[in-house]
């Protein structure tokens, strides 16, 4: 099941930002458009990316190792304004007050991600809706990166079609593995086959930029199943590749079995060995890293939603449990699709509790993020004595000399594998 809500501030009921945060937002995006009226594109200007994330919790059934605010058609019962069908009308009044407490700031967005749950259980249509009300409200920026995640199982060639006509320009598959007993153990309902032809099916349809999600360090999954699905993954022939170590979440279907002795635990020699065959794998066949679990052929190819994520960016989460985080105050909402319903149709804001975070916070979250990317992280953020672990890590092979010779902290391949070891030591106690 889902995990619970962490504790906060409370939020007002009509979720009005602490003044301060809004004045930072409207100020960073005015001045952009002073620049922009004395003959500066407004992207050239500086002005920062702004993100809508739109959470749609359902799913047919509870994957094994999932523990995201998602739900079944068995959980939600009769819940009132829980249903798919009402999704839309609720993502859409959440828009518009997200417009009400912006207020006059213009804040065209940049990107916007649908992820889940699975986004494509509902109608194109209702997606496409929702997209609309995003341009009417906040406007979207020419050339907006517009994605949704989706399960294999669920796309067709008119489902496809009709995710081009809504609006998407980029399309992430979950594929997670091409080996039926590792798909088992995830509890993944398609088969071997369906994630690659789904890819091949999404170009047909006009979608530039497709991804494919993989999963490696399963129970069962020996390293020649992992090339095998590294293999499938790149004939597929995908712009962009994310491949992510399996974490066993507490209170997954997963972690009890794990428990009871079913299954083994993911061992930590054999996931580092697993990401080194597949960076390896990605790079001799045109990949880049960008990010430590991400890779892209281009640069036009990588996910920019995330990138606002990674460095501290602001974007607005509408939907049951979303999160947000707009000029360094960060709010979550209530999880229970029926309880964000329930408040929204009240018109009162579904926040559950936010967080003003201090500036001491912010810096930690920044060396957290921003040392993952291939740029790596600005030393100014450091301290003395993260300086001097920078130094450590180049001398220690995990990090770029001539990288931190232009005042980065950039990762090399073995870094990334000791990442956390890394920032803890360059964030010493």
């Amino acid at each position: 099941m889902p995990s619970a809500l962490p504790d906060g501030d409370l939020v007002p009921e009509d979720g009005s930002l602490p003044s301060s945060a809004l004045e930072r937002f409207a100020t960073v995006r005015h001045r952009a458009d002073d620049q922009s009226n004395e003959g500066c594109v407004a992207e050239d200007a500086g002005r920062p990316p702004f993100g809508i994330y739109l959470h749609v919790p359902f799913c047919t059934t509870r994957c094994g190792y999932c523990d995201f605010n998602t739900y079944t058609a068995d959980e939600l019962g009769e819940a009132p304004g829980a249903s798919r069908a009402s999704w839309s009308d609720g993502a859409i009044a959440e828009l518009r007050l997200a417009r009400r407490v912006v207020g006059d700031v213009e804040a065209p967005v940049s990107t916007v991600f649908v992820g889940g749950g699975t986004p494509t259980l509902l109608p194109p249509a209702d997606l496409g809706r929702v997209l609309r009300a995003i341009d009417d409200e906040f406007g979207l920026a020419p050339g907006a990166e517009v994605t949704t995640e989706a399960n294999p199982e669920t796309l067709t060639p008119a489902v496809l079609t009709g995710l081009r006509e809504a609006g998407f320009t980029r399309l992430s598959v979950g594929m997670q593995s091409a080996r039926p007993h590792v798909l088992r153990v995830l509890d993944r309902e398609h088969t071997p086959g369906r994630p690659e032809a789904a890819v091949v099916e999404a170009k047909r349809a006009g979608f530039e930029h497709v991804s494919l999600d993989l999963i490696y360090g399963t129970p069962g999954e020996s390293l020649d199943d992992w090339r095998a699905s590294i293999d499938a993954a790149l004939v597929a022939g995908p712009d962009h590749i994310s491949a992510y170590a399996l974490i066993v979440e507490e209170g997954t279907r997963l972690a009890a079995r794990i428990r009871r002795g079913e299954l083994p635990m993911p061992d930590d020699d054999d996931l580092a060995d697993k990401y080194i065959v597949a960076d390896d794998a990605f790079s001799a066949a045109g990949f880049e890293w960008y990010e430590v679990s991400n890779w892209a052929t281009a640069a036009a190819a990588r996910c920019e939603h995330n990138r606002i994520y990674w460095t501290g960016g602001d974007w607005w989460g509408i939907g049951p449990g979303a999160h947000s985080h707009v000029a360094g105050t960060r709010w979550w909402n209530v999880k229970h699709p029926a309880a964000w319903a329930s408040r929204l149709s009240g018109a009162r804001s579904p926040a559950h509790a936010r967080e003003v975070l201090d500036e001491e916070t912010r810096r930690v979250e920044r060396v957290l993020l921003e040392v993952r990317l291939a740029e790596g992280l600005d030393v100014s953020v450091l301290d003395d004595g993260g300086r001097k672990a920078a130094q450590r890590a180049v001398d220690d092979g995990l990090a770029d000399r001539a990288a931190l010779e232009r005042g980065r902290v950039a990762l090399t391949q073995r870094g990334r594998l000791l990442a956390d070891a890394v920032v803890r030591d360059l964030l010493p106690a």
